[in-house]
């Protein structure tokens, strides 16, 4: 159980506050006012460029071992308990419940207690992206290696995983002491268009050089997908069984055409730029979805089986983008076989990036079961509710907009439960932060605009002061 009230706010004020912008990733709400993809990795976009480059610092061993020890406080003050998220979902849907976390939120101390306290798994906003794994050198690549790879010696640029293992090894450690309540990592992402950086699809990691060929960016792909998979999932890694699962690639369908995101989605938008919120360079060098069907094949390949592999996407409630979303989904299954030749793909991943007032809850369980009619299994990845125009932020206008923000959690709570009952699997639900104020959506985004920060926004389950609002009881009830 986790309590709230005087011995949280003592916790508060004895606690010095990192507030880094946290998570905000792929997407505003699933309207048409959204066609910008960069909007939809906000958590990672706005972090990722303006604050994550600085690296998170590494506080040591005792930064860690004081967020673990502090667990349920032993205050004498009467307190309110509240049943932990993780039970109460695992009770009514049978699935997983995540939240993302990034930069350095794991050392604020309040949040670190409701993560271990409430999830059983977790995302990284930002730290296992490709841009992130360069060492954020977007603008050039970081150095190069030799490796090998199918018995030719190629050139690669090198790789540094200290982002992604300061966060790890604290979950790590958490593992160990609690393993009762142990947390389980989700992988995001390998393959997407944004937040890869540009050089990396041309000669000599070069971007001011001509574009490789599919055959060279074959090799790249395959080279990536394997070394991160092995460093973090193989067998000889520390990390091998932390993941239950990893995105493969994410957001590969157009918002405009519901086809195939190309490399011309936004014509005010150059490919030329060091990372792009809309146009695709995978597009532009293989002028197909081969690309993605490779990607798939090589996470096949290097990944344990055990390893859940997903496509993830955005709007993915809108009919059109939806049936593009179904293609991409049917052409990958269609080429699932055995390791080292065929694809692998596990589950489809719905961000829930929605708006208080969009989609519907029935928008939400039709293509639920359209997808898992295709893979068996859905996921909703990145879930939190943008705000209604009536919300300004103000004390009057608070109460009326979490009763909204109940309401449209509850319908479409209830809706994954249909989804469930028809047959579907309904494998996990990971929301895209845990507190309002480190919400990608109280940031602007630097990666198109994906956020600009002028309207007021709540669209968790606790608010700034670490405390459940009323959407939080719509997941706790059992």
């Amino acid at each position: 159980m986790y309590k709230r009230g005087k011995s949280l706010v003592a916790l508060l004020a004895a606690t010095t506050m990192l507030t880094f912008t946290a998570c905000g990733s792929t997407g505003n709400n699933v309207s048409k006012n959204v066609t910008d993809s960069a909007s939809q990795e906000a958590t990672s976009d706005n972090s990722s460029e303006e604050k994550s480059e600085e690296n998170i610092s590494d506080t040591g061993q005792s930064d860690s071992e004081t967020a673990e020890a502090v667990g349920e406080d032993s205050s004498e003050a009467a307190e309110e308990e509240i049943p932990a998220l993780r039970d109460s979902v695992e009770k009514k849907l049978g699935c997983r419940i995540g939240c993302a976390i990034t930069g350095k939120e794991p050392w604020d101390i309040p949040l670190w207690n409701l993560v271990t306290t409430h999830f059983n798994a977790v995302t990284l906003g930002n730290e296992l992206k490709p841009d992130s794994l360069f060492g954020y050198s977007v603008s050039t690549c970081p150095g190069t290696e030799e490796a090998e790879l199918n018995g030719e010696t190629i050139t690669v640029p090198k790789i540094d995983y200290s982002n992604p293992e300061k966060i790890l090894n604290k979950f790590l450690k958490w593992n160990e002491v609690n393993p009762d309540r142990e947390i389980k990592v989700r992988g995001h992402v390998l393959v997407w268009h944004s937040q890869t950086p540009e050089w990396f699809f041309h000669e000599d990691y070069d971007k001011t050089k001509p574009y490789v060929s599919k055959e060279e960016m074959d090799k790249r792909l395959e080279w990536y997908i394997r070394e991160v998979l092995t460093h973090f999932t193989g067998e000889d890694s520390p990390y091998k069984d932390l993941f239950y699962g990893w995105d493969v690639v994410n957001e590969a369908v157009s918002d405009a055409t519901g086809t195939y995101r190309s490399d011309a989605e936004n014509p005010n938008e150059d490919l030329s730029e060091d990372r792009h919120g809309n146009n695709s360079s995978w597009w532009h060098v293989y002028q197909s979805e081969d690309f993605i069907i490779n990607a798939f094949k090589y996470a096949n390949k290097y990944a344990p089986q055990e390893l859940e592999l997903y496509y993830n996407d955005y709007n993915e409630c809108s009919a059109q983008k939806r049936n593009g979303i179904i293609a991409l989904l049917q052409a990958v299954k269609d080429q699932e076989g055995e390791p080292g030749v065929g694809t692998r793909i596990s589950a489809m991943g719905m961000q829930g990036h929605y708006n208080v007032d969009s989609p519907s809850a029935n928008d939400v369980e039709t293509s639920a079961k359209a997808y898992g009619k295709i893979v068996g299994s859905i996921q909703i990845t990145e879930w939190d509710l943008s705000s209604s125009d009536d919300y300004d932020g103000s004390e009057e206008s608070k109460e009326k907009e979490y009763e909204k923000m109940r309401k449209t959690y509850n319908l479409m709570y209830y809706a994954l439960q249909s989804v469930k009952n028809s047959g579907v699997d309904v494998s996990g639900i990971t929301f895209w932060g845990t507190v309002d104020k480190y919400s990608w959506l109280q940031h602007r985004s630097t990666v198109g605009g994906g956020s600009n920060k002028e309207k007021a926004q709540c669209p968790l389950l606790f608010d700034d002061l670490y405390k459940p609002k009323p959407a939080f009881w719509v997941f706790a009830e059992t």
